[in-house]
């Protein structure tokens, strides 16, 4: 008996998402269904993320046409072959369904094809056109199923307990053992724990190769301290500058946006690594938006940046009262880590002291508002629809609430960074305002798990908030 030809067929929402698509499966039949192009001949004007993937899709489709025809399938280097299907069987009888809704005769088209005896798999982001598919016996799958990260999703660190014997030592052995068993990726995190003592602990990052560094609290001219292990995780990498590409998640009030504007701002006016700062934020509204916005794209972009804004003047006021010896004389909240009771880890007494003797010895410069750091083009706010197409050089590069972009605008956005520019995706993948969006499939886990392990990238889980008691509680709560 011979087996049935595999065929895809391509609902509109797969192909605005990932207008890539097409090159995504290799050896296999591609069938595009003359109404979905009707549908993205609408979409093409949208000055949106929408539009633009439309226009791409058509341009693809374009070039491939050059090749052959599309109505009998051309074929591509990689061994699939792009169809336009246009029949609808007069044999397919779907009572019930208006022939006037566009997925309706979709589903009709995909029908016809496997009475004709094809093997055919409907590829849909419509949770309800995958559900009439079932109904009608036909296959159906959601586009990037296959990346099932929600239990799996890369933390970007291990930890574990060992005798504390062991973690005096210089190098504890389980990082051997780990290295060796390559359970570990390049730039993971290790937190070692000791038994029974578990304020005892050390922090190492893997540099590949076998080869571990030490990760401390880092000695800087302004006063700033990680205050908890996941946070001394994110400064590791957001100054080594070695590492262009960094990812942060996790829930409200876990420090990814403060960190990396302090970092972002001690490399544009202090160490001067970037010459400037680039913000940009994803621009979905919570709730029912407000409408129209009077004024220039900059200040458009004010309301949405209002997060920007907190967290630089929390920075001012901290630098200009670091010379408050006061300051320097609280006791420091210690390393919180889930799943241990939310209990207090001290930070090294002998460090502490040293690092407040550099800063009482230090003449610290006073940061500005943002405006001001605005004015004097050391930062700038940018809108993510306006990035297409820049090539951008020697900047610290921050894209917040990343979460609500597709993978194609995280690519997008990437490959606007020059070789030395530095780019950090932050935001939270289980809070998704973006409808087509899914946590498998949102541009920041796709990048995540894609890079996880290049030597020029780094990621941190970040879990644990240090906003508030209210703030931690809603997080465990609500």
């Amino acid at each position: 008996m011979l087996e049935k030809e595999q065929l895809y067929i391509l609902d509109t929402n797969v192909l605005v998402e990932d207008p890539e698509v097409i090159f995504k499966f290799p050896q296999a039949r591609l069938g595009i269904p003359i109404f979905v192009l009707e549908e993205l001949d609408k979409i093409k004007t949208e000055s949106s993320s929408r539009g633009a993937s439309a226009r791409l899709i058509a341009r693809h489709l374009d070039k491939i046409r050059s090749y052959g025809s599309l109505k009998n399938g051309v074929r591509l280097e990689n061994g699939t072959q792009i169809q336009i299907l246009f029949d609808i069987s007069d044999r397919v009888n779907l009572a019930g369904l208006k022939f006037d809704i566009t997925d309706n005769r979709i589903l009709m088209l995909a029908m016809a094809e496997q009475q004709k005896g094809h093997d055919v798999t409907f590829v849909t982001k419509d949770i309800n056109a995958r559900i009439k598919a079932d109904a009608l016996g036909l296959k159906s799958q959601d586009y990037l199923r296959g990346l099932d990260l929600t239990e799996k999703y890369y933390k970007g660190w291990q930890e574990y307990d060992i005798s504390g014997m062991d973690l005096r030592r210089e190098m504890p052995p389980i990082l051997k053992d780990l290295a060796h068993d390559k359970k570990l990726v390049t730039n993971e995190f290790v937190a070692l724990y000791s038994q029974g003592n578990e304020y005892n602990n050390r922090l190492f990052r893997y540099r590949g190769g076998g080869l571990f560094k030490e990760v401390v609290q880092p000695n800087l001219h302004w006063p700033i301290k990680a205050k908890n292990m996941h946070q001394l995780m994110a400064l590791d990498l957001l100054f080594d500058n070695d590492i262009p590409f960094i990812s942060l998640t996790g829930p409200a009030g876990t420090g990814k946006t403060f960190l990396t504007l302090f970092v972002g701002l001690y490399n544009v006016l202090v160490s001067e690594a970037y010459y400037k700062m680039t913000i940009a934020r994803s621009v979905v509204p919570l709730g029912h938006d407000i409408g129209y916005l009077p004024g220039d794209v900059q200040e458009k972009l004010h309301g949405w940046m209002q997060p920007m804004y907190d967290n630089v003047d929390m920075i001012a006021h901290l630098i200009a009262h670091t010379q408050s010896s006061s300051f320097f004389e609280k006791k420091e909240s210690g390393y919180y880590e889930e799943g241990r009771k939310q209990k207090n880890r001290r930070f090294n007494k002998k460090h502490h002291q040293q690092q407040r003797h550099h800063h009482k010895d230090q003449k610290i410069k006073p940061v500005g508002s943002l405006d001001e750091l605005i004015r004097q083009h050391k930062v700038s706010l940018e809108a993510i629809t306006y990035m297409r197409g820049r090539s951008i050089a020697r900047q610290f590069i921050f894209i917040d609430e990343a979460q609500n972009l597709t993978a194609h605008e995280v690519k997008t956005l990437l490959s606007r960074v020059a070789g030395d520019s530095k780019i950090i995706l932050s935001g939270d993948p289980y809070q998704i305002d973006v409808p087509y969006l899914e946590f498998s499939t949102n541009g920041l886990v796709v990048a995540t798990d894609r890079f996880k392990g290049q030597p020029i990238f780094g990621s941190v889980f970040m879990p644990t908030s240090e906003r508030s008691e209210l703030s931690r509680l809603v997080q465990e709560l609500l």
